[in-house]
């Protein structure tokens, strides 16, 4: 009993700590979003982005929320979708698309300069999650409509139903607090499952089936560890070892630029995957088409960038030594 109680108050520490950094960003962007909503400005900040929402067929309003997330969290954008989602209904294919946005460019600032303190280049790590999510949004979107699947209204689990069609601040604000305290209930019931899926070795199994995969598209033995770290738990994790290792120099500096391009057009395969689908995102694009076309279009850079001279290595992919 001792242990267990001792157990629950780690798991309760760690979800406040997670909870609270997040809320410090996340607070500030529900009071800007509410206000922008209410001087009716929403729709014209979202007007520039609906020629590339439409490429991948989402309301432009959606544009912001995926704005957000790149600058800000996963979270963050998750926020605002919450705030616009009662006046934005999305169909399952449209929430998937918008998902596996959010999923491959968020945090660009920050998880970019985990990858830059690695020795890979900010911008091109910034610019190949960009192009990646937008590149899978619109296979995606594409192969959705063209087959009719999943149009039905998408399921969110995620949301605060509003008890009025005009409310009042006080009714806002206590809406915005239950979706603040929805979301350290979300952390805190992933960092159990994230205990109880190690516990079990699965998260080990799926270690041992991704290995032979990196291998084939050409990330090394040293690196390949570290990768399914990465892709499996998170890239803070997977990166801050990458950090470890290219500093003590057991792993080159290909190896660092390729296993980081791979980890930032998918990682955390768990967590966020289950994080996104209480949104409405199906497992057919959150999790396969992820993980299918970041290994395609890593195999691919692999096989271009060995072709490249190396001053363009060095000047554009990675700090050369």
């Amino acid at each position: 009993m001792p242990a267990l109680i001792a157990h629950l108050k780690s798991l309760l520490k760690d979800a406040t700590r997670a909870s609270w950094e997040m809320f410090k960003v996340m607070i500030p962007v529900i009071i800007v979003v509410k206000i922008l909503q209410e001087l009716e400005l929403i729709g014209y900040l979202a007007w520039p982005l609906k020629p590339l929402m439409g490429l991948v067929g989402l309301p432009a309003e959606m544009g912001l929320v995926w704005a957000t997330a790149i600058v800000n969290t996963t979270y963050a954008g998750l926020i605002v979708f919450l705030s616009l989602a009662a006046d934005h209904p999305l169909t399952t294919a449209q929430a998937t698309v918008l998902a596996v946005l959010i999923l491959v460019a968020h945090a660009l600032p920050m998880e970019s300069a985990i990858a830059r303190r690695s020795g890979a280049r900010f911008l091109f790590q910034c610019a190949v999650r960009l192009v990646g999510a937008f590149t899978l949004g619109w296979l995606l979107n594409t192969i959705y409509t063209a087959t009719g699947t999943l149009q039905e209204p998408a399921t969110v689990l995620f949301r605060v139903d509003q008890q009025a069609a005009d409310p009042t601040l006080a009714t806002w604000a206590v809406d915005q607090s239950i979706n603040l305290a929805s979301i350290f209930v979300v952390i805190l019931v992933l960092l159990v499952m994230m205990r109880l899926l190690t516990a079990l070795r699965i998260v080990e199994m799926m270690n041992r089936l991704l290995r032979p995969l990196l291998k084939l598209i050409g990330i090394g033995p040293k690196a390949s560890a570290i990768t399914v770290i990465g892709l499996t738990m998170g890239l803070s994790y997977g990166g801050g070892l990458i950090i470890s290792e290219a500093r003590k120099g057991s792993v080159g500096k290909e190896d660092v630029f390729y296993s980081l391009t791979l980890m930032g057009l998918c990682h955390s395969l768990i967590e966020d995957t289950l994080l996104l689908a209480l949104i409405g995102g199906h497992i057919s694009g959150i999790f396969w088409g992820r993980l299918i076309f970041a290994v395609v279009a890593v195999a691919g850079i692999v096989q271009i960038v060995r072709r490249l001279p190396p001053h363009v290595q060095n000047n554009y992919l990675w700090v050369g030594k």
